[in-house]
C-alpha cells in the first residue's frame, strides 16, 4: 500500500465562519489535512507548536496577535512551517511587511478555490504563491 503523505495545515483566522470554510475545503482534498485551526496569532502560534504543520493559512489583521507578528515569531523559534497570508488587504503596505516577515505567499480572500490548493500545494515544496494583482 502506497499512501502519499497529506500536507498538513493549520488556519488562523479572526472570523469563525472563514475559519471552517477553509478547514472544509482544504480537508475535502485528499492531499490535505488541517491539524489545527486558531482565532489569532497567539493561538495559532499554540497550534503550530502542537501540530508541526507544513503551511500555516493566515490571515493578515486579528485581534491579540496579527499576522506579521505571528510570521516573525514562527521564523525567530525556527518553525520550518511554510506561511500563506490569505487576506482581504492588497496595499503595499500590508504586502511587503507579510513577505519581508517571511511569508512564503499572499493570497486574497476572493482566490479561486482551485488557486487556494495549488498555492497550498507549492507553499508546501517551499515555492512562492502570490496572487496576480500582488
Amino acid at each position: 500500500m502506497n499512501e502519499t503523505r497529506r500536507i498538513r495545515v493549520v488556519v488562523i483566522d479572526d472570523h469563525p465562519v472563514v475559519r471552517d470554510g477553509l478547514a472544509g475545503m482544504l480537508a475535502g482534498q485528499p492531499d490535505m489535512e488541517v491539524v489545527g485551526q486558531a482565532a489569532n496569532g497567539r493561538e495559532g502560534l499554540l497550534q503550530v507548536e502542537l501540530h508541526n504543520p507544513d503551511v500555516v493559512l493566515m490571515d493578515l489583521r486579528m485581534p491579540v496577535m496579527d499576522g506579521v507578528a505571528t510570521i516573525t515569531e514562527l521564523r525567530s523559534r525556527g518553525h520550518r512551517a511554510r506561511v500563506l497570508v490569505l487576506t482581504t488587504y492588497d496595499r503595499d503596505e500590508d504586502i511587503v511587511p507579510a513577505i519581508e516577515a517571511g511569508a512564503t505567499g499572499y493570497l486574497l480572500k476572493d482566490t479561486p478555490r482551485e488557486d487556494l490548493f495549488r498555492a497550498v500545494r507549492a507553499a508546501s515544496r517551499g515555492e512562492p504563491a502570490l496572487t496576480p494583482s500582488v
